[in-house]
């Protein structure tokens, strides 16, 4: 697979997973606030409140998840899939001796032709050791040395 191809490939890849995580965020977040606006219409006294503290911060939780996943969606529709890189930089992908890293989304390992490739923050530990880096350079990630064969 080309290397363009291949980047098109896993961004679809991300994106596909991230979607499925908004989708999910909203309907957790839908079905709290109808259990929600249900414990309203049908309970009184202290047993009520307890039931309606549970359920707001249920609700902040979905709320917060949202948020994230929407985060995630915006992160990638802002990566150039089609830049090349001299360096390593959000949207890079970088081979090493130990593996290969697309530098978007922290959501782990993708499969592609029976390849996995990790799926990393620029804001991760890795990602940060990554960041600026050329082909050939070294680098050191928990006591294992790392060498830069190929940015994307």
């Amino acid at each position: 697979m080309e290397d363009k191809e291949l980047k098109r490939y896993l961004h679809q890849s991300l994106v596909q997973i991230v979607e499925k995580k908004v989708n999910a965020a909203r309907l957790m977040l839908k079905s709290t606030l109808e259990s929600r606006d249900n414990e309203t219409k049908s309970s009184v006294g202290d047993k009520h409140e307890t039931g309606r503290a549970m359920m707001q911060r249920e609700e902040e939780q979905n709320r917060v998840q949202l948020s994230n996943a929407l985060e995630l969606t915006s992160m990638l529709a802002q990566l150039d899939i089609d830049k090349g890189f001299s360096q390593v930089e959000f949207g890079s992908l970088v081979t090493t001796n130990h593996g290969k890293y697309f530098l978007a989304i922290g959501l782990g390992k993708i499969v592609v032709a029976g390849i996995g490739y990790f799926a990393i923050s620029p804001a991760s530990p890795m990602g940060k050791v990554l960041l600026n880096k050329v082909v050939g350079d070294r680098v050191l990630f928990l006591q294992k040395e790392y060498v830069i064969t190929q940015i994307e």
